[in-house]
Parts: C-alpha cells; sequence; structure tokens
C-alpha cells in the first residue's frame, strides 16, 4: 500500500540539476578550511554569505572555484555529499542526479581517484541512510578546451562503474556545444547518458546544437526556448526534459524577478519542466525551497505542483530501477496537499 505523506513531509521529488560543490556551505567551508590548513579570505560565515551577492554568471563562478580549495580529500568529498544528501532528504528529495566538476579538482592536484571515491562513500549509502537514491553526472568546463575534456573522459574510464552521465556547465556564452563533440560521441560509445547546459545565458541555438551535435537527452536550463516557437514545438514532441532552477535564475540575473520567470508559460506550452536547486548554498534554497518560490511568486496550483514532481522522475535516468521509479511516483500521486 503507497503511504500518505503527513503535512510536514515536503512533496516528493527527484533533483536533477545540482552540483556537488554548489552545496558547500559556509559552516562546512570553515570546517574543511581548518582541517586542511588552508586560509579563506573571510573571517566569518557571515562575511562569507555576505559575497553571495553576485552580478552574473562569471561573478558567482569566481568565488564557487575559489572556495573550492578546500576540498582536498576524500573525507572533504564524502563530507559534502552526506551533508548534501540529508538537506535533500529533508527537503522530500528521493532521488538525485549529481553533477560534479573533475577538471576544477585536477587542476588544484586533486586526483579524480579521490574525488570519485569521495563522493561514492557517500552515495552508495544514500537510499539506507537518507532514503535518496543517487546517480553521478560528471561535467566538463566549457571554458576549457575540448582536449581537456577527453583527458579527463579517459581518466575517468576507470569509474565508469559509478558515474552514470556526462554534463556540461560554467561559462556558456562563447562556448557553443559543437565545441565538445568529440568527446560526447566518445561519451555515447561507453554508454554514458548524456546532458548539457544551454539556453541559461546562452542563445537557443545552444540547445539545439545541443540536441543535434551532442545528442543530450536533457537540457539543464533551457529557459530561453521561449524565444524560439520551433525549438518550443520540438522539445514538446520529443518530450526533451528541460531542468530549471528558479532561485539560481534570480540570483545570477538570468530573470530579474521570480515574479518574471517563464515557468508558468513553459508548462502551459507543455514542456516537460522540472525544478531544481543548481548550487543551493550560493543561491538561497534547496529543492523545495524551490518548490515554495515558485507557488508563493508564480502562484502554482497544488496540481501543477505535483506535475513538476512527477515530471522529474520521468526525467529522472532510472531505467535500471523502474521499481524504485514507480514508487516513487506513487508517492507523488499519494501526496495530499495541506
Amino acid at each position: 500500500m503507497t503511504r500518505a505523506y503527513d503535512a510536514l513531509m515536503p512533496l516528493p521529488k527527484a533533483e536533477l540539476h545540482l552540483h556537488i560543490e554548489g552545496t558547500l556551505e559556509p559552516e562546512l567551508a570553515f570546517e574543511l578550511a581548518a582541517r586542511n590548513g588552508v586560509t579563506l579570505p573571510y573571517a566569518t560565515t557571515d562575511e562569507l554569505r555576505e559575497a553571495y551577492r553576485f552580478e552574473d554568471l562569471q561573478s558567482f563562478l569566481d568565488l564557487y572555484y575559489a572556495l573550492m580549495a578546500v576540498l582536498r580529500t576524500e573525507r572533504d568529498f564524502e563530507d559534502l555529499a552526506d551533508a548534501y544528501l540529508a538537506r535533500a532528504a529533508a527537503q522530500g528529495v528521493r532521488h538525485a542526479e549529481i553533477f560534479f566538476d573533475p577538471q576544477a579538482h585536477l587542476a588544484r592536484g586533486v586526483a579524480m581517484d579521490t574525488v570519485v571515491e569521495g563522493l561514492w562513500r557517500a552515495l552508495a549509502r544514500g537510499r539506507a541512510d537518507h532514503g535518496v537514491s543517487t546517480r553521478l553526472i560528471m561535467c566538463f568546463l566549457r571554458d576549457e578546451s575540448a582536449e581537456s575534456a577527453l583527458a579527463t573522459l579517459e581518466l575517468a574510464e576507470p569509474h565508469l562503474d559509478r558515474i552514470t552521465g556526462i554534463g556540461l556547465d560554467s561559462a556558456e556564452v562563447g562556448h557553443p556545444p559543437a565545441k565538445f563533440r568529440e568527446v560526447y560521441e566518445a561519451a555515447a560509445a561507453l554508454g554514458l547518458r548524456r546532458v548539457a547546459h544551454a539556453g541559461e545565458e546562452g542563445p537557443p541555438e545552444y540547445i539545439t546544437e545541443a540536441l543535434d551535435v551532442l545528442g543530450v537527452e536533457r537540457v539543464d536550463h533551457g529557459l530561453r526556448c521561449m524565444e524560439d516557437p520551433a525549438l518550443v514545438a520540438r522539445l514538446v514532441r520529443e518530450r526533451i526534459p528541460l531542468t530549471l532552477c528558479p532561485l539560481s535564475n534570480v540570483r545570477l540575473r538570468a530573470v530579474d524577478t521570480l515574479a518574471g520567470h517563464p515557468l508558468p508559460a513553459m508548462l502551459d506550452a507543455g514542456l516537460l519542466c522540472t525544478v531544481n536547486s543548481d548550487d543551493p548554498a550560493y543561491f538561497g534554497g534547496y529543492a523545495d525551497d524551490n518548490f515554495d518560490a515558485v507557488r508563493r511568486e508564480l502562484g502554482l496550483t497544488d496540481e501543477r505542483l505535483r506535475e513538476l514532481a512527477r515530471n522529474s522522475f520521468l526525467a529522472s535516468f532510472l531505467e535500471d530501477d523502474e521499481e524504485w521509479r514507480a514508487r516513487c511516483l506513487a508517492e507523488v500521486e499519494a501526496y495530499e496537499f495541506r
């Protein structure tokens, strides 16, 4: 029998757009800095939080990469992932497909083995400890070279039993998806799932290119598709999921205000939208915080929220565990809004 959730339990959901490095809360950053002998350019956690005021994507990325200096050991990555899973579970997340950025760590002298093994220590017990199933998606930095991405894929090959797919993130403008054709072809040959950030700051053409050149199965962000009616029609027809991140969009100025976010129009158009947190430590909210925000600011009905939650599981890479997907979907349908 499917259990009904009580009034305190958030709507069950999957999170499909989450950068694990973006879950580094100031308190954990200071803890890891002390553990590893790293000096942060901030005196207190409050001072660090004040730095989380971004003008655009690049201003965020500058701080994001600087704070990664505290991540050095397997234990650091394990603690980072475990802290996220605990927060995610409390927000109703039942399944998480987690991005990580190996190039940013390799550049600091942190080995691929350290990153993957550390993350996996936490993810492997995620369902037992937190009730959250997980998948790991390795992202390439689009402002690095295609050769660097290929070399990173080669380093990851011994870990492909733990890596489900690849993605593409970091500074979008000026770095079109086609730049990474070769590495996506190589990943496809290895049986990896493929996603990519497109249409956040970049134009709608980047979304089309990600589909046609990279063969992506999901588009991360994708909100600028609304500028191209033919692209919208294609996304609807082909049921390509979009992993939207509303609070992130506001903090990085992709939209001026949450009240002006195109999510309602996207749902009305029939797009398979999901709501996610992106880099929640930096953008002021985890998965359910984003759901609450769009309900409040966009006036989404309970059934629209249920649709978003349903979409998140339908768009998940759970083909190897359809029983779990079905169970999670049943929990969504049984959820009683109060």
